[in-house]
């Protein structure tokens, strides 16, 4: 074995050129990190069904029937007999007017239909018997003639004596001012020891029926266009209800518990709102709803057989003002779509145009995903936690897509 100093050296010189190559080997090394996974997208598959078409119209409630009461007679007020604000019936006494004076127009009433009617007793018995008298010629025909037509005259005394005396009770019974209809009295503008008049201008007070209420509400005149050509057109159909149902929803939101009817359609525009008024009538056995308050009313209005609807969360806008979605497309891609809107639904877009059977709508999951990229498509969960976050995210999507 040669043991020279060169060949030494060289042998160091190898051990370390082979001690690089095994760094440099080790060095460049493939990465094993796994391969970068593709995000999830929560989706809802458009699917047409048969959707009920519902109008949501401002209104106001007014009463069933109101009742101004005024005084048929004059004379001073006696009596209040009703406790303002309070529920009465049809037929209750509310006022007495002083009767004394009428109470003695009607017993003179009274006196002198008793004295015609005696008159006629007497007119009676002469007529008779002057009437079997002239067939004998004992008396004139003239004669005869004086006593029928007195009998006439006496009959016709009597007559208006017994109108006399109606007209007497009649006026009697007005000295009681009683409701004409049930329901809530409201204030009295007058007190006991007040001169009423008949029939004048002031009211004495307002009785209201509120049992059931009306509920008046408007719909554009457009609208209401655009729903008679949509049926005529076959693209709508009405509802197979003979009544039409009516659901009032309340100031504050909350939903009335009594559904009603819609019984008027109005048959005249309002000039200066362009509106039409449609009144239903509304159970209020509560007393929940008072007049002149504001409500909603939803009214079924027609059916679409085949609407596709999308919920309003999923639906967000461009810079062109335009409804857009976001969906998944055969190539798996997320793409954007600009749609045509024709109301809502509840939380939800019924769609006119835009939209096909079949088409997976973006619901939750894009955060940090551009339109473009490549998804993948997992049923949505209404419970998902980027619930929260998806209506943002479907923005920030839409303003900045992937070029």
């Amino acid at each position: 074995m040669n043991t020279s100093p060169f060949y030494a050296k060289s042998g160091l010189w190898l051990l370390g050129l082979v001690s690089l190559t095994l760094v440099a080997c080790s060095s460049g090394k493939s990465d094993n990190k796994p391969p970068k996974k593709t995000p999830e997208v929560g989706v809802i598959t458009v699917q047409p069904a048969s959707q009920l078409i519902v109008a949501d119209l401002p209104g106001r409630t007014n009463p069933f029937m109101i009742s101004e009461v005024r005084p048929q007679v004059g004379g001073i007020i006696r009596q209040r007999a009703f406790t303002e604000g309070a529920l009465v019936k049809a037929g209750a006494l509310l006022y007495q007017i002083e009767p004394a004076p009428y109470q003695a127009s009607y017993q003179s009433a009274a006196a002198a239909l008793q004295k015609t009617q005696a008159t006629l007793t007497t007119l009676k018995l002469k007529a008779g018997r002057y009437l079997e008298l002239v067939k004998i010629n004992a008396i004139s025909k003239q004669d005869n003639d004086d006593a029928q037509a007195a009998l006439q005259q006496g009959e016709a005394d009597v007559a208006a004596a017994k109108a006399a005396l109606a007209t007497a009770k009649i006026n009697l019974d007005f000295t009681r001012v009683v409701s004409p209809i049930t329901g809530f009295v409201a204030t009295s503008t007058v007190t006991p020891g007040a001169l009423v008049t008949a029939s004048q201008e002031t009211a004495l007070t307002t009785v209201q029926q509120l049992d059931p209420i009306y509920v008046d509400v408007i719909q554009s005149s457009s609208d209401l266009l655009k729903l008679k050509h949509d049926i005529a057109s076959g693209k709508l159909s009405n509802t197979a209800q003979k009544e039409i149902a009516v659901r009032v929803v309340l100031e504050d939101g909350s939903s009335y518990a009594h559904a009603g009817k819609l019984k008027f359609n109005g048959i005249s525009v309002n000039t200066t709102s362009g509106a039409v008024t449609l009144r239903a009538v509304v159970p209020n056995p509560e007393g929940i709803l008072l007049p002149g308050m504001y409500v909603h009313a939803l009214i079924d209005m027609a059916e679409d057989k085949a609407a596709i609807l999308v919920p309003q969360r999923a639906v967000s806008r461009n810079t062109r003002g335009e409804a857009t979605v976001l969906l998944v497309d055969a190539a798996q891609k997320m793409v954007q779509q600009t749609i045509e809107t024709s109301g809502a639904q509840g939380e939800q877009w019924r769609v006119s145009n835009g939209l096909q059977p079949g088409d997976r709508v973006i619901m939750d999951g894009i955060q940090g995903i551009s339109v473009g990229s490549e998804v993948k498509a997992v049923p949505f969960a209404a419970n998902s936690h980027t619930d929260a976050t998806a209506a943002t995210a479907a923005q920030a999507a839409t303003v900045n897509p992937v070029r």
